[in-house]
């Protein structure tokens, strides 16, 4: 119990002055941006055919492909662009508690903060669309004009067939949620562990390297950069579908029967695995940390 009651006042030490933060502040106002340009194509379709959307399926399209999330995890890495929190407290902290403990605070942090994110695109995306939305847990009009037509390609809405027969827009949206969360804490901690071992700019790159190789790895991507036609794309789209840790936080990118892709929950998995690595060498890092690193000091 006394483990996890100093974890719980290391995150709350985390939190002092989080909705005071400039950069908190300008994070959330780009994603308000974001949703506002993403679910605003999606409206117009609507509009113009007097259909309805489901509650959740503007929040379901904004992080439907690779390049919208692609988007999100750029400003996820503003969002954590100062983990860990680095002040003379830290020293004190680290030395009262276990470091397991301090990074076991630090892993609960980036989940809230990640979960809170997230909960606020929904919010936005729902009350963005809200005068066009239902409740209901079914699939609407507007999804099927995107999905079985070529409209979803023409707005880059990433409205697919496939996901529609498999799943409701209830069960899209918490498995999407559940990949969105484990990328951007492999993506945070990675960032955690560059900026330990040295320094905050090499943890902004590993950040921003760890973002560009998923999007490299993209099929659509690498389909231009090796002018690869549709039909040649099968194979490239398996190995990235495995590889690429951007292709595992896409949903469209998964299992749906019929594809040798990865499942949900094999993507969820493979996240774990690499968020405990992660932590392994982070908390390696840790007990030979240099304090002086906190204080500023030569």
């Amino acid at each position: 119990m006394e483990f996890l009651r100093q974890a719980s006042a290391i995150v709350r030490w985390n939190f002092l002055g989080f909705h005071k933060n400039p950069r908190i502040i300008l994070t959330f106002l780009f994603s308000f941006i974001l949703c506002f340009f993403l679910s605003d194509r999606a409206l117009l379709v609507a509009d113009y055919y007097g259909s309805s959307m489901q509650a959740l399926e503007p929040f379901i399209w904004t992080f439907g492909d690779a390049t919208s999330i692609l988007l999100s995890s750029l400003l996820l890495i503003l969002l954590f662009i100062d983990l860990p929190k680095l002040t003379p407290f830290t020293p004190y902290m680290l030395l009262r508690t276990r470091k397991a403990c301090w990074l076991l605070a630090q892993l609960c942090y980036i989940f809230l903060v990640t979960v809170g994110y997230m909960l606020y695109v929904l919010l936005v995306t729902s009350l963005l669309c809200m005068q066009k939305t239902y409740a209901g847990n079914l699939w609407s009009k507007t999804a099927a004009l995107f999905a079985y037509s070529s409209m979803g390609d023409k707005f880059s809405v990433p409205s697919t067939v496939k996901v529609m027969e498999s799943t409701t827009p209830w069960g899209c949206s918490m498995q999407m949620v559940a990949l969105l969360v484990c990328y951007a804490l492999t993506l945070s901690f990675f960032m955690l562990y560059f900026q330990m071992r040295m320094g905050k700019k090499a943890g902004i790159a590993a950040g921003l390297c760890y973002s560009l190789f998923g999007f490299l790895l993209d099929p659509d991507t690498l389909a231009k950069i090796l002018h690869k036609e549709e039909y040649e794309m099968f194979l490239v789209r398996r190995i990235t579908g495995w590889i690429s840790p951007l292709n595992h936080a896409t949903y469209g990118m998964h299992d749906f029967g019929y594809d040798v892709l990865p499942s949900v929950g094999q993507s969820c998995l493979l996240f774990l695995l690499l968020l405990f690595a992660m932590s392994l060498c982070s908390f390696h890092i840790l007990k030979r940390y240099n304090f002086s690193s906190f204080t500023g000091e030569a």
